[in-house]
């Protein structure tokens, strides 16, 4: 028997999976909160960000260093301000040092 392999891509493969949709879909919305909030955090400091894992109520954000870090935890409570007046439920933002 021969089997044929055929390439998915990984919206198929999501679509097919109720455990991938709901990872693309918090990988998604991880993304759209990160836009969201760009504009709250200065230009120099948007390349050290990446968006993070969502838990419940609470948000990650991947930062580069800890200088980075650092000056971010100050614009946390707007940041989060911000999200639930977008209609996000967002109670706590972590930060992840990326080494």
């Amino acid at each position: 028997m021969h089997r044929r392999h055929h390439a998915v891509t990984l919206q198929q493969a999501a679509d097919e999976s109720p455990m991938l949709a709901q990872l693309a879909a918090l990988t998604r919305e991880s993304s759209e909160r990160l836009r969201a909030v760009e504009s709250l955090v200065p230009p120099a400091l948007r390349p050290a960000l990446q968006a993070g894992p969502i838990d419940g109520s609470t948000w990650c954000i991947v930062v580069k260093s800890n200088a980075a870090a650092a000056k971010l935890r100050q614009l946390l409570p707007a940041m989060q301000a911000h999200l639930r007046s977008k209609g996000w439920q967002v109670n706590a933002i972590r930060l992840k040092i990326h080494t």
